[in-house]
């Protein structure tokens, strides 16, 4: 545990991100309160309102996270030069970023719906935009639509193959080390497929 008197402002955001995911995944959302997660973290409860007035905008808060990461990749993706392997790079630093508390984040999305839809639907139109941005660069399109279907679902795929894999991983015993190794390996075979001519042209 990080010394109060140490931690910063970022930190305890992240921590109190992490707690309440962690909490939430064991206990439900609806029955964990904000006095366990400030509990959880080593802080007052009036000392998280100072960052969250709520469990939704915690929830919130960590979809604009993985917002920021989807835009810093699309960034990232418009920065590099025509590569035959942009995509393959492009792909794995996606996959490969996903932390023991991403993971949860995409678990806890998944089990609560109801949860999703309370929350500001720009909170995760930011992952869904960046990562349609990096998509559309890769498959390629003009104003009219793409031009090949099945490649636009295969970029796709490609990106979310860290999704389906924490989906097939329930009730596996799966380790989060695992979902990742996973996920890459269904990643590189669907590059395969693609073919080795992508450079982002």
């Amino acid at each position: 545990m990080i010394d109060r008197g140490k931690r910063s402002g970022i930190q305890t955001r992240h921590e109190i991100q992490d707690a309440a995911l962690t909490l939430f995944s064991a206990q439900g959302y609806d029955a964990t309160s904000l006095r366990e997660i400030a509990e959880r973290v080593g802080i007052s409860k009036a000392a998280l309102y100072y960052h969250f007035r709520s469990k939704d905008e915690i929830v919130a808060s960590v979809l604009r996270s993985r917002g920021d990461e989807a835009e810093e990749l699309l960034d990232w993706v418009r920065s590099q030069p025509p590569a035959p392997d942009l995509l393959e790079r492009a792909v794995l630093r996606w996959v490969d970023s996903f932390t023991v508390d991403k993971l949860r984040g995409i678990r806890f999305v998944t089990a609560n719906p109801a949860v999703m839809r309370s929350v500001s639907a720009d909170a995760g139109g930011r992952i869904r935009d960046g990562l349609a941005g990096v998509v559309e660069f890769f498959a390629g399109g003009d104003a009219s639509g793409p031009h090949d279907p099945t490649r636009v679902v295969l970029v796709r795929m490609a990106f979310l193959s860290i999704n389906a894999a924490v989906a097939a991983s329930a009730g596996t015993g799966a380790s989060d080390d695992d979902v990742v190794a996973a996920a890459r390996e269904a990643s590189l075979a669907l590059l395969t497929r693609l073919g080795a001519s992508m450079g982002g042209q």
